[in-house]
């Protein structure tokens, strides 16, 4: 029986094949145009880029030079490359330049797609940037691409690792700037860590082409992107603590071990309170009260620490230092830390030296970073499955591109075994037999551990020529894949390794030539050798071919079917053949947690022996559907936790456009009068109620608060013991004393110098609460959860007291601000010393499929981004632009005697 639904879809196409259909006409008009630009010379072919310049000013939309653009791009890169894209792939060009995602088979050309809506959209002079998932693939398509935008008049920039701050600004300047996603993001927080205008680097979030989409805003989009510092020394606040655990009694906790959580009981909460209380550690009325966020982190872990976490269990102590057992391996991770604190209440617990907290200093996702594009689009071999998460957080629509030549791979069911051990043996059966016939053979498998693991059990069945890949050398990588088509070839590789580089039946033509020919000068020699290595590929290419095209042996199924449909994908490209099968055991995780023990009882009954196998369709399904629910799980997961970075983000976006507008004023002192003036207002309603009788009017506390936030040693007992004065008067009175006090340090100061003074008081100090308004939220944040056990919903609450948080910190803002600047005197020295310096920071982002941090103990990151390493006697001493990167160790370059970090490294 048909369904509405699919009768319907037989009559009139599906969505998606209705918008195909709609690019057909656009297609034909570029098609029509080719003889005529055929016809053209460079020199003509060129100048079309200043008249669709010229067009763009006259108020043509880049809509209406679609087809003519993309008939430029495809003539430029026929002449440039010798490749002419096909008319999908221009089907693809259209979904990207109108914002949505393009689902292209692996081998169709999205490197060449991606120059099309790129070439378009820089015309109007705003900056594109095509973002890819590592620097091997930026700095690959950024010269390979380049080749075409630079023909055609266009600048062409890269951002990859390591680069200074000069040479970022000159790549984010050019039309078209390749970089990867944790670049860009980083950039983004760090030019809003800087203290001039002219040091920021980015120039505005316009257009974004994402290549591999489904990577970068799905797997990577759960962990933010956090640059962080060292905390100032905390130890004696968590020695504390630790002692106060010390005094609890076990009713004043409860512990469940099965959750790994450890709450305070009613009768708990109040001895806490007692205790922090007579420490003068509390404030407020109630330990949840938002001032006491930060406290309530500290108890928290420390009951944790003494109650959940096991000497010798889940960690032991070792040279003075705590170091973690993995649960599941029970080997030691030194190096690796716990994290939020909860590692220095370990080592409060076992008396060992703590060690200082990093402090997040910045910190934003990928999905918070991306939806700041005026227009984002992407590309992927796989997205449909995760179309409706596209959809809902970042508005873009998946349309799947038809392949060019129709595909001829086979996928064959898969086999099911009862053991682990049964399935190695039948994946070694396989690539035997694909070995013998001389078919290619890629191995695909779930983690590096299993990798490692197959190649190991590979070797001792006497293979010795494969390649083991496994996603950490991404050029090695990118070599390692481009030869896997090669007859006979064994390449055991994760899952997402290799990513961007298309698997060639009988190897790859540029690859060879840069890895044999690289040395060899232009010349007849070269062109010898050249077309040696071209009849080689041919007739590897014909016994590839021959032996049934590459086959993808996929040993355990990941928990999205996306990265399944990958691997699948690499097989089959531009209509070669090809074979897929997924060899599959009961022990394997995703099978383990679906109730694999009732069909292992099952398969015995129905006498299913060893080494035998089950396939049939059903499985297919039946694993589809487990695959489903686990790809439902992670979306409600990454759906709730953007909702509470909505929080942060919204006041990330208020504090960074505020920190612009304060760079690019020519003058804060309308903003610094307005501060001071609310701080008088606060300190006269504060200790001058409006309703209060004048004998309950709190005038010591007000003089004491004025020499405090204004400097000032004001008569306020006199004033108040005026007959009938109000305490407008008093306010008016305190006003103009603030008010003249610092008119007088302005006029000795200069306009220029309080210019000066104003906006780096106001700038490091926001950048100073911002901090600990972020450590409030991460604090927040890890405890709010607590509160749905009184029904209350730990978002809303959330959302609430981040306000209050927010408030607060911007009427800290305005009395240290006002403090400060009532206090500031000029020292001569001052016109001569350096930009206020950044704090030390490093960078993480933590990979979700290994918990390891991209950037590792290399993760240091220079805010002011100076990478140059100099010789010491290459610097001037009176010229720090000359001192390149220097350690925060290292003797200060200018010859103080300090280190660097207590001389101009310091963070002023």
């Amino acid at each position: 029986m048909v369904s509405f639904g699919g009768l319907a879809r037989k009559i009139f196409g599906s969505s998606n094949d209705r918008r195909v259909k709609s690019t057909r006409p656009r297609v034909e008009a570029i098609n029509a145009m080719e003889n005529e630009l055929k016809a053209l010379s460079d020199e003509q072919l060129q100048a079309r880029t200043a008249k669709f310049r010229a067009d763009i000013a006259n108020g043509a939309s880049l809509d209406d030079l679609l087809v003519p653009a993309f008939a430029t791009v495809r003539e430029a890169s026929r002449r440039v490359l010798g490749m002419r894209p096909f008319d999908v792939q221009l089907v693809g060009g259209m979904v990207l330049h109108g914002r949505g995602i393009a689902e292209m088979r692996t081998g169709e050309g999205k490197t060449l797609v991606a120059t099309l809506p790129a070439y378009l959209n820089a015309l109007e002079g705003k900056g594109v940037h095509a973002v890819t998932v590592n620097d091997y693939l930026a700095r690959r398509d950024s010269e390979w691409m380049g080749r075409v935008y630079k023909f055609l008049g266009l600048t062409v920039g890269v951002i990859v690792h390591g680069m200074s701050d000069e040479e970022r600004r000159a790549a984010y300047a050019c039309d078209i700037t390749y970089a990867t996603n944790n670049e860009l993001g980083f950039d983004y927080l760090r030019d809003n860590m800087k203290y001039e205008r002219g040091q920021m680097v980015q120039r505005g979030h316009n257009f974004a082409i994402v290549d591999e989409v489904d990577s970068i805003l799905i797997d990577e989009a759960r962990t933010p992107l956090i640059i962080s510092g060292p905390l100032e020394d905390r130890s004696e606040m968590y020695n504390t603590v630790d002692a106060f655990i010390l005094q609890l009694e076990p009713s004043d906790y409860e512990v469940d071990e099965k959750q790994r959580t450890a709450i305070f009981t009613e009768e708990g909460t109040e001895k806490l309170e007692g205790l922090l209380n007579a420490a003068g550690l509390f404030k407020g009325e109630s330990l949840y009260d938002v001032e006491n966020v930060a406290m309530v982190h500290h108890v928290n872990n420390a009951l944790k620490a003494h109650r959940l976490f096991q000497k010798d269990k889940d960690y032991i102590v070792r040279n003075n230092e705590i170091v973690i057992i993995d649960e599941f391996t029970g080997r030691m991770m030194p190096g690796r830390r716990f994290s939020e604190g909860l590692h220095q209440a370990l080592e409060a617990k076992e008396h060992v030296q703590i060690q200082p907290e990093n402090q997040t200093l910045a910190s934003v996702t990928f999905q918070n970073y991306f939806r700041m594009y005026t227009k984002l689009s992407g590309m992927t071999g796989t997205a449909l499955t995760e179309a409706e998460e596209f959809g809902n957080i970042y508005g873009l629509e998946v349309t799947e591109i038809p392949t060019n030549l129709p595909v001829s791979r086979i996928d064959e069911d898969d086999e099911v075994y009862r053991t682990v051990e049964e399935k190695y043996k039948a994946i070694i059966r396989d690539i035997r037999e694909a070995y013998a016939k001389g078919q290619p053979t890629l191995v695909g498998t779930t983690s590096i551990e299993k990798s490692e693991l197959l190649a190991a059990r590979l070797r001792q069945e006497g293979f010795t020529d494969f390649e083991v890949l496994n996603a950490r050398h991404h050029e090695r990588e990118a070599q390692i894949v481009a030869q896997a088509g090669r007859p006979g070839a064994i390449t055991i590789a994760t899952n997402m390794a290799g990513r961007g580089t298309d698997i060639q039946l009988g190897g790859n033509f540029e690859m060879r030539v840069s890895e044999e020919l690289g040395d060899v000068p232009e010349g007849p020699e070269r062109e010898a050798r050249e077309q040696q290595i071209r009849d080689e590929i041919k007739r590897d290419k014909d016994r590839a071919l021959a032996a049934g095209g590459l086959y993808v042996i996929a040993t355990e199924r990941h928990e999205s079917r996306r990265i399944d449909n990958q691997l699948r994908g690499r097989s089959g490209r531009q209509g070669d053949p090809g074979r897929s099968k997924f060899f599959l055991s009961l022990q394997d995780d995703l099978m383990r947690i679906f109730g694999s023990e009732r069909m292992d009882g099952m398969l015995q009954k129905l006498g299913l022996k060893e080494d035998e196998a089950i396939i049939h369709p059903w499985i297919n399904k039946a694993l589809e559907k487990a695959q489903k629910k686990v790809e439902a799980r992670n979306f409600d997961i990454r759906k709730n936790l953007i909702k509470y970075d909505d929080v942060q983000n919204d006041q990330r976006k208020v504090v960074f456009e505020q920190r612009i507008e304060l760079m690019d004023a020519v003058s804060l002192t309308e903003t610094v009068t307005e501060m001071r003036r609310d701080v008088v207002e606060e300190l006269v309603a504060k200790h001058i109620p409006e309703t209060a009788y004048a004998e309950q009017w709190d005038v010591a506390g007000l003089k004491q608060d004025v020499v405090q936030y204004l400097n000032l040693d004001l008569p306020v007992e006199e004033w108040a013991a005026e007959e009938g004065i109000a305490e407008e008067d008093i306010r008016d009175r305190i006003m103009q004393a603030a008010d003249a006090a610092a008119a007088d340090r302005a006029e000795r100061f200069g306009p220029e110098v309080m210019a000066y003074v104003e906006r780096s008081v106001v700038l490091q100090t926001l950048d100073m609460l911002w901090r600990e308004h972020l450590v409030n939220l991460d604090h927040l944040r890890s405890v709010v959860g607590f509160r749905g056990y009184a029904q209350r919903d730990p978002l809303n609450e959330y959302k609430s007291e981040a306000f209050e948080l927010f408030q607060s910190m911007l009427g800290n803002l305005r009395q240290a601000v006002t403090s400060q600047l009532m206090r500031v005197e000029l020292v001569r020295q001052a016109a001569e010393a350096p930009p206020p310096q950044a704090p030390e920071a490093f960078g993480h982002h933590i990979d979700e499929t290994t918990g390891e941090d991209e950037f590792g103990e290399s993760g240091s990151i220079d805010i002011q981004q100076d990478a140059r390493i100099v010789a010491p006697e290459d610097r001037d001493p009176n010229d720090p632009s000359t001192w390149g990167k220097v350690g925060r160790n290292e003797a200060c370059p200018c010859g103080s005697g300090k280190k660097f970090k207590h001389c101009h490294g310091a963070f002023v």
